[in-house]
């Protein structure tokens, strides 16, 4: 995903929108399919239920008119032979004027398949009907003709309606006449029961369709709220953005400048005072050289003694803005180096103390700790009152850890305030870079300053004897 997206070449917040609204929006398809289905299938189930009972409704119903149809003729069939034309016609009279409502009545047809009685289709009594089907294929005659010979029973097919003229599903209900060879039923439409199925169905499918468009407008609702959550948020950001970078430009303005006044009082209370005594030494053996004194070798001597500790200060300098140890040597030995340079200068006991790293750290890891140490070093020098200052590098499973402890006084003691200074924000930010942790523990009888930094920054260790002095830590 996030792959695709910058393929897109979308801004950041164009991307956060986007991870922020798919998957809502999946979300929301997918509660969306969810609840169709399963109202669907709820709501089938119940019209299958609805229609099951209609239908047996209209089954009941047959069953009584044929059976009061019969109770009301039995009295000739009952008494009548196998043979009775007599009794056979006046039966069929009876059920000719049974109609019943706008399409209803009764018919009958022998077991040949000839009809006796129809009295809605006048057009079909005496004809044999064997072999009729509806439109669909379904046998109709025969089949009514089987169920009676068995007894009785249900047979639903295609049949006119007489109100209408077109064709629409019937259910009969059949009886056998067995002395007689007779199938007598009549039959019931039920085009209102499939209508009123289809409009069940029909406010089904309106009601999944208002639940896509509720869930619609909620997902919408939401898209909406996120999009100006976002905006809000990204306004908020972007002004906190631009206060932040304000405030690290004018750090970094502070720190070069604190910078470029320490090089300049260095360079003005060491090396222009040094430079000077030359200047003065040069002079004096020159009018000595000139009157012929004997002591212009010892002024030359002098000015080339204060040469000398000026070219050192230039080292010293030098060395603090970017020292060759910590590029020639590794970060031990620069460490070590500026400690001892520390305890020269100030005189405050210093122990450094080290282990040969089975991997070495990369120059963006050296440079972080060394600044860190040597920031450390001048707040303990310009503020602590600290006499002793202990030192410890060493690699370990989760990286390399560099701690500087002293027994001085404190921070609070050292920065007059409860808050960290540019100093400590400085190694805090070099840490952040690299993914690493900043630790400074405070009390009255000193201070602790613990950097490390991940196992991303500590490269392997190179193979032979012949390893440079880089790989060393």
């Amino acid at each position: 995903m996030p792959a695709i997206l910058d393929r897109l070449h979308l801004s950041y917040g164009q991307k956060l929108f986007l991870l922020a609204s798919v998957p809502l929006i999946v979300a929301a398809a997918a509660i969306s399919v969810v609840v169709a289905s399963q109202s669907r299938a709820m709501a089938e189930s119940e019209i299958r239920t609805l229609e099951a009972q209609l239908i047996a409704t209209k089954k009941q119903e047959l069953r009584n008119y044929v059976t009061q149809a019969r109770n009301g003729f039995y009295f000739i069939y009952g008494v009548a032979a196998p043979d009775d034309e007599e009794a056979k016609t006046r039966v069929a009279q009876i059920l000719a004027a049974m109609i019943y409502g706008e399409d209803g009545s009764f018919f009958v047809y022998d077991y040949d398949g000839t009809n006796l009685v129809s009295p809605r289709r006048t057009e079909m009594i005496g004809r044999d009907w064997s072999g009729l089907e509806d439109s669909e294929g379904t046998p109709i005659t025969d089949r009514l003709i089987e169920i009676a010979r068995q007894g009785s029973g249900y047979h639903t097919y295609l049949w006119p309606k007489p109100s209408t003229g077109e064709e629409a599903r019937m259910i009969s209900f059949v009886l056998g006449f067995q002395d007689w060879q007779w199938a007598v039923g009549t039959g019931v439409w039920i085009d209102d029961i499939v209508e009123q199925v289809a409009a069940a169905r029909a406010g089904v499918e309106e009601r999944v369709r208002h639940t896509f468009l509720y869930i619609g407008g909620i997902t919408l609702s939401a898209l909406l709220t996120v999009f100006l959550s976002g905006l809000i948020l990204n306004i908020r950001e972007r002004r906190l953005a631009d206060a932040k970078l304000k405030e690290l430009t004018q750090r970094v303005f502070d720190a070069q400048e604190e910078e470029r006044g320490r090089v300049a009082r260095e360079l003005h209370d060491g090396i222009s005072q040094i430079l000077v005594g030359v200047k003065y030494a040069l002079e004096i053996a020159r009018r000595r050289l000139i009157t012929g004194d004997a002591r212009a070798g010892q002024a030359l001597e002098r000015g080339q003694e204060n040469l000398l500790g000026a070219i050192q200060e230039v080292r010293r300098i030098s060395r603090d803005l970017r020292p060759g140890t910590l590029d020639d040597l590794g970060l031990g030995p620069a460490l070590k180096a500026l400690t001892d340079d520390f305890h020269a200068r100030t005189g405050i006991e210093t122990v450094f103390e080290t282990v040969v790293f089975r991997n070495r750290i990369d120059q963006e890891g050296r440079i972080a700790l060394y600044r860190i140490a040597q920031e450390a070093l001048t707040n303990i020098e310009r503020h602590s009152g600290a006499t002793r200052v202990d030192m410890d590098l060493r690699g370990h499973r989760k990286g390399a850890t560099l701690r500087v402890s002293d027994n001085g006084h404190g921070i609070d003691a050292e920065t007059g305030k409860g808050h960290r200074g540019i100093g400590l924000r400085n190694m805090q930010e070099r840490m952040d870079q690299l993914g690493g942790t900043l630790r400074v523990l405070s009390s009255r009888s000193g201070t602790v300053i613990e950097a490390q930094i991940p196992l991303s920054h500590l490269l392997p260790p190179e193979d032979g004897s012949a390893q440079s002095p880089r790989a060393r830590a």
